[in-house]
């Protein structure tokens, strides 16, 4: 089902850290390959970043037309979404497996951060909420927690640092989402920052610049 390997970047020779970034609908791994050295992390910060392809699968919203999807969404209600709960589960397993790859390649799972943009955020989620190792951090890009109601939250991460962003002109996944999730997460006990920027379902520069902030207190504090 995962045909293509991720794509990795490594910032600088024996990564200390790692950072598994997921893209979403309709994208791939090179979609955020290029905001890497816009991220300006410090020179002594060595991290791997890992951006996993999705498969392809017919996306029943789009005329069942095949596309790079993390999971099939059937329908859209209310700004809401109706998806295929297995194909995501697959989709959190395989990135499971990446968690579990770097371990093996040296980097602690307390050195590893999970961002994911869109349909990539929500398969993070999904897997930082019952991960039973210690992450880094978890970065949510105009993303949304379409498992809230049935996902088994694991004591293990609930220091987890939890960051969400979102556009406020966001119309293909609207904001009342980002701030849904949020809520999820903090009604279970998790600590969350919530940055919200003007502008659509996309990254901004300003916002590059508060993720390399980010990922930067998250991998030296760790």
């Amino acid at each position: 089902m995962f045909d293509l390997p991720p794509i990795e970047i490594e910032t600088a020779v024996n990564p200390s850290a790692a950072v598994i970034w997921l893209h979403g609908l309709g994208a791939n791994g090179n979609d955020f390959v290029p905001i890497v050295p816009e991220l300006n992390l410090p020179n002594a910060l060595a991290v791997r970043f890992v951006f996993p392809n999705a498969p392809h699968l017919p996306v029943t919203i789009n005329g069942h037309y095949f596309m790079p999807a993390w999971y099939d969404i059937l329908s859209m209600d209310n700004g809401g979404r109706q998806i295929n709960e297995q194909q995501l589960q697959r989709s959190a397993d395989y990135i499971t497996s990446l968690i579990e790859r770097e371990i093996t390649r040296g980097i602690p799972s307390e050195r590893i951060v999970l961002a994911g943009f869109s349909q990539g955020g929500a398969v993070v989620y999904h897997v930082a909420a019952h991960y039973p190792k210690p992450l880094a951090a978890v970065l949510g890009l105009s993303t949304y927690f379409p498992t809230a109601a049935s996902v088994t939250f694991e004591t293990v991460n609930k220091a987890l640092p939890i960051e969400i962003h979102h556009g406020s002109q966001d119309a293909v996944v609207l904001e009342s989402l980002g701030l849904a999730a949020k809520q999820t997460f903090e009604d279970n006990g998790y600590t969350v920052g919530y940055r919200r920027y003007p502008m659509e379902h996309t990254v901004s520069p300003e916002q590059i610049q508060d993720i390399g902030r980010f990922l930067t207190k998250v991998l030296t504090q760790s």
